[in-house]
């Protein structure tokens, strides 16, 4: 796992004494020089991580990268979901300039050789010079529903306690797909896991969102004794 191979940057970088950092504002000028052109991103995408994806969006838009950018940061959310720790090392305050550039270094091996123009390599420079490379799997899926957006699809994101199999999801998006929820678009599915809800499903397609989680009705039931003593 990626997360592997970067801890001893991190067991290393927890031994020097620490240093004050400065923080560029290389997202701003990344961005302004992005928006030469007429490359507006179809859907707002809210949070640090929505602020930082919508500036890839539009520099990659304007090099007509997007499909490029999007197989590489596909496959970075791949990475993320199959090591989950490697989101937390990513965080890690005590790391140096010199621990991000190889951390970066190894976080490009698992793009697949996609990046046309360095616009990914660059943007991570840019997260790294701001100190915000434990957004980077939020940047990701903040990427996902811009580029669903514009290829006009709708996201359908299921969220379970425990991973569904593939026939139940498949089952789900069919039902999404002849309902009215589903505005006659093409549906990508986004499968999530979140033990926090105890069971049941939590659906959210566009700006809806269906709440059938055991969390959810626990807390109403709570509210209603609540309110009744």
């Amino acid at each position: 796992m990626l997360s592997r191979q970067i801890r001893p940057l991190l067991l290393r970088a927890s031994a020097r004494p620490k240093t004050p950092q400065t923080f560029p504002t290389s997202l701003r000028s990344y961005a302004q020089a992005a928006a030469v052109q007429d490359t507006k991103p179809p859907v707002a995408v809210f949070g640090l991580d929505g602020t930082y994806a919508t500036a890839l969006f539009t520099a990659a838009a304007k090099t007509s990268s997007l499909d490029s950018t999007s197989k590489s940061l596909a496959a970075l959310a791949e990475v993320f979901r199959k090591d989950t720790k490697l989101s937390g090392i990513l965080t890690a305050p005590t790391l140096g300039p010199g621990d991000k550039s190889q951390i970066i270094q190894e976080i490009q091996r698992h793009m697949g050789g996609v990046d046309k123009g360095d616009i990914v390599k660059n943007f991570l420079k840019t997260l790294s010079d701001n100190n915000r490379l434990g957004i980077l799997q939020g940047v990701c899926e903040k990427f996902a529903t811009l580029m669903g957006a514009a290829r006009g699809e709708l996201e359908l994101t299921v969220t379970s306690a425990a991973k569904l199999d593939s026939k139940t999801l498949q089952r789900l998006e069919a039902a999404v797909a002849k309902s009215e929820y589903s505005q006659g678009k093409k549906l990508k599915l986004a499968p999530k896991v979140n033990p926090d809800i105890k069971g049941g499903l939590i659906v959210e397609i566009g700006d809806r969102t269906i709440d059938l989680s055991v969390s959810s009705k626990i807390a109403k039931m709570n509210k209603l004794l609540t309110d009744t003593l």
